[in-house]
């Protein structure tokens, strides 16, 4: 099967929807399909051979932070000559209401045209103007895949559609045999008796709620002094320091790490910590972190706990609580046997998402919407 596949978001910066497209892709050739995958990349974009480049982005708010779109009549041709040229037997286009290279895919093609929608909900002023433009090109969408329920909820609310459920990947044996971080020199070295938490993403950007775990650190301090924070991302060290104030000194800022590492800080944890406020329509970070083998405690927010089936895999505080979150920490770090359990319990979890499973999920979807020898074409 020849797949065209297109990916709004710039692969200049590391990001969920880009990292779920190429693995996806990856996934596709490695069972004998043809696969073309674009989006905006520039020449110095660290990508695989099967992406095409579709040059640079500009940085555009979207969904409570700042995405990298692409859009304008240069990347209209593009797109046009990647689908003439492309014979694609499905188009799958990633977050077509996305003002860039999907918005684009979609009113420019017609045929066997399947979607997948991450995003549970936006404040992006982009998105609120496109969306009336966008309502009759969604039509042609036969086939509709949201990665939670809460991006499924929020597509048939807001744009109508009925779109099947099917998660986010990972490649659990990754993870498994990821390098000890003890060999990587940018791992900071683990030492005796000291408790390690890791946290992930951008630290300076509010939604991710690292400011809740910093707060709750005087607590967690008081009943375990012997502790350390990885905190694995960008962001203004500084600030962040600064917030802290006399428990700055337990904050390790690694910055970005490749996956083999952040594989390596994760399975080496005591915990992984995912304070996160909302915009998140999928907890694929607590996925990795359980398929590495650490201990999840996550905020509350509706796609965390439906990773985590209500606590059943990991465990929960109450979104923006840091007194709640210092109380999970010290239980886990407390409790020695329900670290062993959660590592246990999160691993089985980790292999439901395992791109494996996934992969057959959308192959399934795609045979609803193809008819024999039927092809993606230009738009009339």
């Amino acid at each position: 099967m020849r797949i065209g596949m297109v990916c709004p978001y710039s692969f200049d910066v590391p990001g969920g929807v880009q990292a779920h497209a190429i693995d996806l892709c990856e996934e596709f050739i490695r069972r004998g399909h043809e696969v073309s995958l674009i989006g905006p990349a520039s020449a110095q974009a660290d990508v695989p051979d099967f992406v095409v480049r579709g040059g640079a982005a500009i940085p555009i708010p979207y969904n409570g932070s700042v995405a990298r779109l692409s859009f304008g009549p240069r990347t209209s041709r593009r797109v046009r000559t990647w689908i003439e040229e492309g014979s694609f037997d499905i188009l799958h286009i990633h977050e077509p209401n996305s003002p860039s290279f999907s918005m684009l895919s979609l009113v420019n093609s017609v045929g066997p045209i399947v979607a997948t929608y991450h995003s549970a909900a936006t404040d992006s002023l982009a998105l609120k103007l496109a969306t009336p433009f966008l309502r009759k090109y969604l039509e042609r969408i036969r086939g509709g895949i949201a990665v939670s329920e809460v991006a499924r909820r929020w597509q048939v609310e807001q744009l109508g559609g009925d779109p099947v459920l099917i998660p986010n990947g990972v490649r659990v044996g990754d993870f498994e045999s990821c390098p000890a971080a003890s060999s990587l020199p940018e791992i900071p070295p683990r030492r005796e008796g000291v408790y390690r938490l890791v946290f992930l993403g951008r630290f300076d950007e509010s939604r991710k709620g690292f400011d809740v775990l910093l707060d709750a650190l005087p607590t967690i301090r008081a009943e375990i002094p012997q502790l350390e924070v990885c905190v694995v991302g960008d962001g203004d060290i500084a600030a962040a320091r600064r917030k802290a104030g006399r428990n700055a000194d337990v904050l390790h800022f690694v910055g970005r790490l490749s996956e083999d590492a952040k594989a390596s800080i994760l399975a080496d944890a005591d915990a992984y910590i995912a304070p996160q406020r909302g915009g998140e329509s999928f907890g694929i970070v607590l996925v990795e972190a359980m398929a590495a083998g650490a201990p999840v405690i996550s905020s509350d927010i509706d796609a965390f706990k439906l990773v985590l089936d209500d606590g059943h895999y990991g465990l929960h505080f109450e979104n923006g609580n840091s007194a709640d979150l210092a109380d999970a920490v010290v239980r886990l770090l407390t409790q020695p046997k329900l670290g062993e359990e959660l590592r246990a319990l999160g691993h089985k979890r980790a292999w439901e998402y395992d791109w494996s499973q996934v992969a057959d999920g959308v192959l399934r979807v795609y045979d609803t919407v193809r008819m024999d020898g039927e092809k993606v074409v230009i738009a009339p």
